[in-house]
């Protein structure tokens, strides 16, 4: 499975069944884990068989069977909220690769002493629960492509392409608060222009939810069609 056959069939999954990841799927995330820590500057780490984070007030009826997760840190920036999105939904695509289910989790965790290590300028954005899902999840009703981009006959089948695995990325409350503009290229042998724009939202989240729909847009739309604008 590739990461364009992953956005499809990936769904957010809160209930595991006791099943230890395999050794070499361990391997594998921590490897992919070093990768997109050494592009981004973050530091993602990778948490195995830790039953205590998903218990509790919080998650109770939420999550049950959670004992591996994904902690999404990284240096306080303006941008670490989007770079954490981009780089941790590649790491959730990834390993729906491997046979995982996975689910972004904003809140409704614990964070447990020992399990993580930060640097006095870190920052906690998000965790992300893996494991065997008791189910592969549910598709949630999305908005158009039209409402996410301005897709039209003036734009390129790449473009809506794009949107439309954007349309797929999970997003908080599935909000879906982000749009994506093409711009014509301004003269031959230019790319097109892509604007991403973060929406408002009470929930909150816009720039990590529009750093995960960056990524699937990227995916989905191919990086050699576009620059970023």
């Amino acid at each position: 499975m590739t990461l364009q056959e992953a956005i499809p069939v990936r769904h957010s999954v809160r209930k595991y069944i006791d099943k230890p990841l395999p050794a070499e799927v361990v391997a594998l995330l921590r490897a992919e884990i070093d990768k997109l820590n050494s592009a981004s500057g973050l530091r993602i780490q990778l948490v195995t068989n830790e039953p205590k984070a998903f218990t509790g007030l919080l998650s109770y009826g939420k999550f049950s069977g959670v004992t591996n997760y994904v902690v999404v840190a990284g240096p306080k920036s303006d941008s670490l909220d989007q770079t954490a999105g981009y780089y941790g939904e590649q790491l959730v695509l990834y390993a729906q690769t491997l046979g995982l289910n996975s689910c972004w989790v904003g809140l409704t965790y614990r964070k447990i002493p020992g399990t993580y290590e930060l640097g006095p300028d870190d920052k906690i954005v998000c965790y992300i629960a893996l494991g065997y899902g008791r189910t592969q999840g549910n598709s949630h009703k999305t908005k158009t492509v039209e409402q996410l981009g301005n897709v039209g006959p003036d734009t390129p089948a790449w473009f809506a392409a794009g949107v439309e695995a954007a349309r797929l990325a999970p997003t908080a409350i599935n909000q879906q608060k982000f749009h994506f503009t093409y711009h014509a290229p301004a003269s031959a042998g230019e790319k097109a222009k892509v604007v991403a724009t973060p929406g408002r939202s009470l929930a909150g989240y816009v720039q990590t939810d529009l750093g995960i729909a960056r990524c699937h847009f990227e995916i989905g739309a191919g990086k050699e069609n576009f620059d970023w604008a």
